[in-house]
């Protein structure tokens, strides 16, 4: 019976969920292009309270705040390059979801790799140091020390 209350669920899709959008509807634009506009601009912006998360998906109050503020600068006439430079002149870079890969963020954008290639030099040299230690041949005992072994081994 389980079974087949399942399936049934599943093939209607009541199980499937739904997709969830934090836009309000008060705050759509009554100009399609214009709201088109400003969903795509939002897709490309982080929720600061929420972090991975882009403007249109959140619920939080800064995000409505930034849909807002997007809405607002698109209705003032904005090109969209200009809405996003205003918010990230006024939020800062780190609200893009994807930060531009220019000036010191190529410091963290290529810090990932060099350390990967100076950890695996690191590596390679203290593998090939080893091995040659482990193939030098094994220093003897002199005859002071191999009669001090014999005195301690009779002990």
């Amino acid at each position: 019976m389980r079974a087949t209350v399942l399936a049934l669920a599943l093939a209607t899709g009541a199980l499937m969920p739904a997709p969830v959008m934090a836009v309000q509807p008060n705050e759509v634009l009554s100009d399609p292009a214009l709201e088109s506009r400003a969903r795509a601009l939002s897709k490309d912006l982080r929720c600061l309270v929420c972090r991975n998360e882009n403007i249109d998906d959140s619920n939080a109050d800064l995000a409505r705040d930034l849909r807002l503020l997007v809405r607002e600068r698109l209705v003032a006439g904005d090109s969209d390059s200009a809405a996003m430079d205003y918010i990230v002149a006024r939020y800062g870079e780190y609200v893009l979801l994807n930060p531009t890969s220019t000036g010191a963020n190529l410091l963290l954008w290529y810090a990932g790799p060099l350390m990967l290639l100076v950890g695996g030099g690191i590596a390679f040299t203290y593998v090939r140091r080893r091995r040659t230690l482990t193939e030098t041949a094994p220093a003897t005992l002199s005859t002071d020390e191999e009669k001090r072994l014999a005195e301690i081994m009779r002990e």
